[in-house]
């Protein structure tokens, strides 16, 4: 399984597979009453550092605002920006692009602030090192106060709680997670936490994709072991479940070989989601690409927007309980 030792999963949130079930179901209770309306400052006279390596609309706002509504101050930094551009490799010799290591950077700000959000896409050049995840672990390795992942290499748990909140709203049972054709090889981070938190509380889970595009075999030995059963992996698009969720991904076979990739992800747009099972609801994590990725009709009718507001939720409940 993808977790460190069980002694760091208390201070961190970067993967819900290192948190039990009770756990985050408390995230979750507390969650629910914030969005209706608990206005307890559970971070008043704290701070947070907010790192972001890549572009953000939804978490960068969200997390700003739930750090203010919860009485804390965010400082938010663009890293090579408004930050120096940071190596996160070990042992490395820092005689090319990079100015400063995680390790100094981590340890400063650690000094400064109550806890330390990172965002860090993958660069989907090296498998290996994208399936080590660098940027996350360098941080969780040497930041002194808690770490909380904005979006990883290889996890996005903010987003897998709000897309569990919200199924828990549509009072959904069975689940598909299907794979959607994009112009883009894209990380795997979000159907990886999707899998795995809807693996984990019990949905009748259906994987959709082409047969070129499989999610990483050690995330799918941990669903299986979350569900207790084999997984149900299917290569059609047309599953029916009470919830569909849309979203491409690059996938394992062809990491890092784009132009490879490109030639066979081209002959997938008929992936495109351009209708639903009648009774299903369809959820993305946004941003999407309209009439590319899904349809206008699709999304119109869609539960997208109550799914990025839980965003805002949850992440007001992992602030308070991970720096309480």
């Amino acid at each position: 399984m993808w977790m460190n030792s069980c002694e760091r999963w208390m201070k961190h949130f970067v993967n819900t597979q290192e948190w039990s079930r009770a756990d985050l179901e408390r995230v979750l209770d507390r969650a629910r009453r914030f969005k209706v309306g608990e206005a307890s400052k559970p971070l008043a006279g704290k701070s947070v550092a907010m790192v972001f390596f890549n572009p953000s609309l939804r978490t960068r706002v969200s997390f700003e605002v739930a750090i203010h509504q919860l009485g804390g101050h965010a400082v938010t930094m663009s890293v090579g920006t408004e930050s120096w551009s940071l190596e996160y490799r070990e042992g490395a010799v820092m005689d090319a692009d990079k100015t400063e290591h995680i390790q100094d950077a981590a340890r400063v700000l650690s000094r400064y602030v109550d806890a330390i959000c990172v965002r860090s896409f993958p660069a989907m050049k090296s498998y290996d090192e994208d399936m080590a995840d660098g940027v996350i672990e360098a941080f969780r390795k040497h930041a002194e106060v808690p770490v909380i992942s904005m979006e990883s290499a290889l996890f996005h748990p903010c987003q897998g709680m709000a897309d569990l909140l919200t199924m828990q709203e549509l009072r959904a049972k069975s689940v598909c997670l299907r794979w959607a054709y994009h112009p883009k090889a894209l990380p795997m981070a979000v159907p990886n936490s999707f899998a795995l938190i809807a693996s984990r509380f019990g949905y009748d889970l259906t994987l959709a994709w082409p047969k070129e595009f499989p999610l990483e075999d050690r995330l799918l030995a941990d669903v299986e072991r979350n569900l207790g059963r084999p997984l149900r992996i299917v290569h059609d698009p047309n599953v029916a479940a009470d919830v569909v969720y849309g979203k491409s991904w690059g996938g394992s076979r062809y990491y890092g070989r784009w132009e490879e990739e490109k030639k066979i992800r081209d002959g997938y747009k008929h992936w495109q989601v351009t209708e639903i099972p009648k009774g299903s609801t369809f959820l993305h994590c946004l941003p999407v690409r309209r009439n590319v990725e899904v349809a206008d009709a699709v999304l119109d009718s869609s539960a997208i927007y109550d799914e990025a507001e839980n965003r805002l939720h949850v992440q007001k409940a992992i602030l308070a309980e991970v720096m309480s």
